[in-house]
Parts: structure tokens; sequence; C-alpha cells
């Protein structure tokens, strides 16, 4: 076990390379969290060789998409700027009040309707289809697309509208072209992202790497008197650093025990629980990690038990994911646990009082949730975290996450666990 004597950090960080830019820390840089020449700057980027999502791969999505809406008896599948709309088409939007979508139809390319003096900018970003058809600001852009759907021969049946289009749009669309049928458009988009592809997994894959190191080299930095919004700082600077957008939240001794955290002040002292939960954003796509670690001190055995337990029961969760089985699975076993233990039940605190995890892609919390009730059988290509907490009110929570994603041959970390309260990097 290392054990940082300046900081009584008592957990092994796992790397030498940031046990040294401990050492070398002046007490005015801890204080300050990230300095002109603080140990952060000295992180490297992990990004140099990543290789994006091509075009090509962007192509078969949108194939499978027109598959999927042939199955399901849907014209055209309607996408609002947002995660869907980058997933099928690579383009980048802020969601303004001004409506821009793209819509995929059954047969033919992409098609896209926007503000008119975004045209040349939407152009630009484009690399599927090419038919944009604009609205000026006195107009109606959902005339545009009634029209639109006349004009490719779509005069009849179903519209999908994809799960985040706002609501606005839906009602607009709708009244211009009331003769067609509005379905969800769930049966197209979420069996498309659902299923992670090898290019897609080497992405999350790097992000979870890059946010061990960010985790690892925050711990490392931990000091008497730190609040969450430093560390909070300091781990959006480590991320970035290493060539990731993201960040963690971090929550301290009593406040542990709130899985999203408490608005109540935090100071860290001696022999706090030190809670942290976060992810970055490689290429798309994202990480999610929780580690719980004691600072400035030996863990209580209360401390030790408690998180002992959590840790048996994300490995009974892992255990249950098993290709074929329902998602509620990995939720009932790591349940199970906790429940064996005296916790809950249900979502009864002490305990866990939510599911046990939560699909991942390029949103941190996408479809595939490992919760009760859902019956969906895992299949190769679902990621999902695993993460039963447990909540103490009154006293501390632990929470150990980790994402895994499924093969044929069952499921696989994409960051290792942690080995034991002393070792949250291994």
């Amino acid at each position: 076990m290392a054990v940082n004597r300046r900081n009584f950090i008592r957990v092994s960080i796992g790397s030498a390379a940031s046990a040294a830019l401990v050492a070398g820390m002046t007490s005015c840089e801890k204080k300050s969290g990230a300095s002109s020449g603080s140990p952060v700057d000295a992180l490297q980027s992990m990004t140099q060789d990543i290789v994006p999502i091509s075009v090509k791969e962007r192509e078969s999505r949108v194939e499978k998409a027109q598959r999927l809406m042939a199955e399901n008896k849907i014209e055209a599948l309607v996408i609002d700027a947002g995660t869907t709309l980058t997933y099928f088409t690579g383009v980048q939007w802020w969601p303004s009040e001004r409506t821009m979508v793209a819509i995929i139809p059954a047969k033919g390319d992409v098609k896209y309707v926007c503000p008119a003096f975004e045209e040349e900018r939407l152009r630009q970003l484009i690399t599927l289809g090419k038919e944009v058809r604009v609205w000026q600001e006195h107009e109606s852009p959902y005339a545009e697309i009634a029209k639109g759907f006349k004009d490719w021969g779509i005069r009849s049946g179903s519209i999908g509208m994809e799960e985040r289009l706002r609501f606005f749009i839906f009602d607009g669309v709708r009244k211009e072209a009331s003769h067609l049928n509005y379905v969800s458009g769930d049966p197209v988009s979420v069996p498309c992202r659902l299923i992670k592809s090898p290019a897609e997994l080497a992405l999350m894959q790097r992000a979870n790497d890059i946010t061990i190191e960010a985790h690892r080299f925050v711990t490392s930095q931990l000091h008497e008197g730190m609040t969450p919004h430093e560390f909070s700082d300091l781990a959006q600077k480590a991320h970035a650093q290493l060539g990731a957008s993201g960040g963690t939240m971090v929550n301290f001794g009593e406040d542990s025990a709130y899985p999203h955290g408490s608005i109540k002040p935090q100071v860290l002292k001696k022999g706090d629980i030190v809670l942290m939960d976060g992810g970055g954003s490689v290429g798309g796509y994202a990480s999610d990690i929780s580690r719980t670690v004691v600072f400035g001190a030996e863990p209580t055995l209360r401390q030790r038990e408690i998180w002992d337990l959590e840790k048996k029961a994300q490995a009974a969760g892992f255990k249950a994911a098993k290709i074929g089985a329902p998602c509620e699975n990995v939720d009932t076993a790591a349940r199970k646990t906790l429940v064996d233990a005296g916790f809950g039940p249900g979502y009864k605190v002490p305990g866990l009082p939510h599911r046990t995890g939560h699909g991942i892609g390029m949103d941190v919390h996408e479809w595939g949730n490992m919760v009760l009730g859902n019956k969906l059988p895992l299949q190769a290509g679902m990621c999902f975290s695993i993460e039963p907490n447990i909540s103490i009110y009154g006293e501390f929570g632990v929470r150990l996450e980790d994402c895994v994603y499924m093969t044929e041959e069952g499921p696989k970390w994409f960051s290792n666990p942690s080995l034991s309260i002393d070792q949250p990097f291994g």
C-alpha cells in the first residue's frame, strides 16, 4: 500500500508517475489544484491514435435503419438535432428553437430541412445525402417537411418520430400533414444504437482508459480541506489534458450516501469516504466509472465490510450477465447479494436505491438498463454499467461502477474493477 505522507492518502494509486507528481507538489500548488506548472499540466494526451467513425459505417447504420423501417412499416424517420442525428449522419447541431431535422426515408438518401440562412453551414457538415430543403424566418419549417413527404412519395402510412424529437416539432409536422400516422421511432433507432460496432467499442475503451487515469490522478491530489468543486475542477482539467471532454463529481463522508450528491457544503477531512463518479467522451463515445476510497486514515472495519459487500454485489451482477439472459438478471443478482446481507429489500435504504446499471454509448445513459422488469435479452455488442450502490444515510455510501460490453462469450470489462478499498485502481 502506497502512502503519501504529505497529504495522508492511504490508497494505492497504482501509478509511479502520479506518485512522483504528488511528491513534487508545493503546498501552494495543492491548494490551487491546477496552477501554472501544476501536476495536471504534466498529463499527456491519450487520443492521438484514435480512429473516428467512418462515413462507410454511418452508411451501414442508415441501411440498417431502413431495413428496420421496412419491417415495422415506417415510411420515414424524423430526427431532431442531438445524439441520434450525429449517430446516423455525423452532423453535430445545436437544438435551437429554429427547426433543423434529418429525415431518413424507407428508401433513398438522407434528407435535411433547415433554416435558409444555415444552409451553407449545414452543407459543410453533410457527408450523407445531398438534399437540403430550407425555410425562411417568416415561413413554417413544418410546412416544408410536409411538402417534402409529398415530394418523396410519402402520401400515406406511418412516420417515425425519434425519441428525443421535441414536441413542438412533432406537433407542427402533425398539423401540416395530418393525413399521416405518427409513431415512435424507437423500433428503428434503439436497435441501431443498442448494438455497438468494433469501432464504437474502441472509442469507448479509450474513453474508459482516460477516465481511469483521470480518477487515479485526482485521487493522488486529495488533500485535507479540499472541496468537491476543487476536486471536480481538477478532474475536468485532467480529462482535458488526457484528450477527453468530461469530468467527475465527488462526495465526501456522510454525503457519499446520496447517489447524486448533496447541496450541503463539504470539506474533506481524514477518515472520510471519498466517492467519485464520472467519465469522459472520446470521438463522441462515453465512459462512466465510480471509485470509493478512504482519505487520510486506515479504513474502519465498517467501511471495509460495506466496501467488500459492494464489490461482491458488483461481481454477482457481472456473473449474471449472460448472452440471451434478460437484462433484469444483472439487477436481481446484485440486489440479492445486498438483501442477503440485511440491506433493502427492494429499493429501501439502507441498501441500493436505484437500478444496478444503465446502457451507455454516445450518451452516458442509453437504452439497455439493468433493472427489474427489463426482459430484453442480452446480446453481443450491448454496453452497460454495473454499479450496485450501497447508501447508508447518516453514515456513508459506497459505489463501484465499471462498464462492460457483451461478447458471444459473455461480458468483458472496459475498466478493471477495484481490487480492494486500499487498491481502487488495481
